[in-house]
């Protein structure tokens, strides 16, 4: 069987991984074998952290919310219950956003939320 050189196809996906290597420390931007590592390393950590936003992002609108909730002398799962059994289907990145941007809306879902639990 002949011998075939892959030469332009090894070239493309080695330059292409340099591309994406661009930016790295030392010998990662340099070298393909370093920067191949490298650059299997980051797929990882850019897969593991788009589900990590995620969590991330619900844990500030909870922090947010339990501000703003407290600032009208109600704790957070008191008001999220109150919601609840008052009918209000309103989630937490909405809350967040009313907390922040229309204090005086807040107040009054607060207020909704202090009677459906009493």
């Amino acid at each position: 069987m002949p011998r075939v050189k892959g030469g332009t196809v090894t070239r493309k996906r080695r330059k292409k991984i340099l591309k994406l290597a661009k930016g790295y420390r030392g010998s990662k931007h340099r070298l393909f074998k370093a920067a191949n590592a490298q650059v299997m390393v980051s797929y990882r950590y850019a897969f593991r952290d788009r589900r990590a936003k995620k969590r991330e992002y619900r844990s500030l609108w909870i922090t947010r919310i339990n501000a703003a909730a407290r600032l009208n002398d109600i704790s957070y799962s008191k008001l999220m219950h109150g919601l609840k059994v008052a009918g209000i289907d309103m989630n937490r990145k909405m809350l967040a956003d009313l907390a922040i941007s229309d204090a005086a809306a807040f107040t009054a879902l607060a207020e909704t939320a202090k009677k459906a639990n009493a």
